[in-house]
């Protein structure tokens, strides 16, 4: 018998609850396939990666067009029983009337949640100002209460990504974010004990994101001790995936070697659990 599975508000509601207390983690998979698996790993709560899913349609990062990225958003809510958080990029526009605009689309998809950037794509000015920023946030704001209001808004501090590691700025930015009425505040790139609770503490009450896409000797039980709310690791386990490719396949092209399989999950693992979960929702 098919499992009863859980609609748009239940799933924004549940997003909504894992954000009062604890720290949970949100993995980023990339695909219908990696996002089940992750979901019959126990996961609470998934998000979607701009990286990985680029990666996938042979794409950089952030190059993938806003249509292909609101597809791949109602592809994977449909797909999972799990609250879905979306990547959103820095809104698929610059003014906050075309943020708003592509954040409506954006929750017309179903997901639980989305995070809006201040980063312009310009190298030269890396960043919006803050004024404009805050304008971007408001408007993502105003988007979300004209759709209902259940769908969580992140409000993304970018410098540590783009040239401007000033913790004294990010802070100020999430402040001015929180203000402008974003739900949970997320500075990618902060890495050390002192910058997260530092930024933890600024934020306070609302929740702080981390993210941990590389090797860290912080445990799950350091960062929920931080007072971090929620973890997620980006780009981390789709460039881990293309790490294990990527090493196989230059095996076999530069030496005509196939040792690269060596570590390679079991094809009767994959194809049992993928066989049982599908059999769960027929």
């Amino acid at each position: 018998m098919a499992e009863t599975r859980p609609g748009v508000a239940d799933k924004r509601r549940t997003f909504r609850q894992l954000h009062d207390s604890g720290c949970f983690v949100i993995p980023n998979p990339w695909d219908i396939g990696s996002a089940r698996f992750l979901q019959g790993m126990g996961f609470k709560a998934l998000a979607t990666t701009s990286s990985g899913f680029g990666w996938s349609q042979g794409r950089a990062d952030g190059a993938a067009p806003r249509d292909m990225v609101l597809e791949h958003l109602r592809t994977l809510v449909a797909a999972t029983d799990l609250p879905m958080n979306a990547d959103f990029e820095s809104g698929f526009a610059h003014d906050p009337a075309g943020v708003a605009q592509s954040v409506r689309l954006a929750v017309e998809t179903g997901v639980a949640g989305l995070s809006i950037e201040d980063a312009t794509g310009d190298a030269a000015a890396p960043l919006y100002t803050i004024d404009e920023a805050v304008a971007r946030i408001r408007a993502a704001r105003g988007a979300i209460d004209k759709a209902g209001g259940d769908t969580l808004l992140v409000g993304r501090a970018e410098g540590f990504l783009h040239g401007r590691p000033d913790l004294d700025e990010a802070i100020a930015r999430l402040q001015a974010y929180a203000q402008a009425g974003a739900d949970c505040l997320y500075a990618p790139g902060i890495r050390t004990r002192e910058q997260i609770t530092a930024v933890v503490a600024a934020v306070a009450p609302k929740p702080f994101n981390l993210l941990v896409g590389w090797s860290s000797e912080l445990t799950m039980k350091d960062i929920a001790e931080m007072g971090v709310r929620r973890v997620s690791v980006g780009g981390a386990l789709a460039r881990a995936a293309w790490g294990g490719f990527i090493r196989a396949a230059r095996l076999i092209a530069d030496e005509g070697r196939f040792d690269g399989f060596a570590d390679a999950a079991p094809g009767g693992e994959l194809n049992a659990f993928f066989r049982d979960d599908l059999a769960r929702r027929e």
